[in-house]
């Protein structure tokens, strides 16, 4: 370009161009260029283009963010994974919202430190059941006529309530060692004729259940107590 203008520059009758027009004239030649250029590129792709375009695609256009793959060979095997396992054991809260000869055979167990199993609640129910029957169990807050804390050395005090109650019965198992059979039974959650075996030994009730004769076997039903009596 520069030699083009040197050229017409020299030719006869003209003079020299100025330099400030031959600059002005490759600026424009530029400009002129660069939007012949730009006239002819194809638009940007838009996203959803990008994002429907296959990968290899994606590579050759430049589209930003193309996928990533792992090759995984057939023969892998995924690894285990171990898990803590998590359980909700029940609390005071859940014992003492009940209201049945049930819910209060729980809590004494609860309070005792036993388990609460299946055959000690069945023992407990039982239990209740002769000394107070099932209909009227809550009968002074006492269930299982105890004298500890009670007020009656004979079993026929009451309490406040039937937690109090509950508490009591559990210092009285583990605070007279006549009764200890029955609480390494309890502890045990041995079978329920063991348990009631050395309830009617102990000197829990002075007639001893006549050495279990007057113990009844059938299914003790569940009964409510009156509202007030849980304290």
């Amino acid at each position: 370009m520069t030699s083009l203008f040197l050229r017409n520059s020299n030719r006869p009758g003209r003079g020299p161009r100025p330099r400030g027009v031959v600059l002005s004239l490759c600026a424009g030649a530029a400009v002129f260029a660069l939007a012949a250029l730009t006239a002819l590129a194809p638009p940007p792709p838009t996203e959803e283009a990008q994002a429907e375009a296959p990968y290899s695609a994606r590579q050759t256009a430049g589209y930003a963010q193309p996928d990533q793959t792992v090759a995984v060979s057939e023969g892998a095997v995924a690894a285990a994974i171990s898990r803590d396992g998590y359980a909700a054991a029940p609390g005071l809260e859940t014992y003492t919202a009940g209201s049945t000869n049930r819910d209060w055979a729980e809590l004494v167990l609860y309070l005792a430190g036993f388990p609460v199993s299946e055959s000690n609640v069945t023992v407990m129910m039982r239990w209740m059941r002769q000394e107070n029957g099932p209909d009227d169990w809550w009968l002074r807050n006492n269930p299982l006529n105890n004298g500890w804390g009670s007020g009656g050395g004979s079993g026929l005090g009451s309490y406040d309530n039937l937690v109090t109650a509950a508490q009591n019965v559990g210092n009285a198992l583990h605070g007279n060692s006549g009764y200890a059979a029955i609480v390494a039974g309890f502890a045990s959650s041995a079978p329920t004729a063991q348990i009631e075996a050395a309830i009617w030994a102990s000197p829990w009730a002075s007639s001893h259940y006549a050495n279990g004769s007057h113990w009844a076997y059938t299914p003790v039903p569940e009964y409510a107590s009156p509202a007030g009596t849980w304290g």
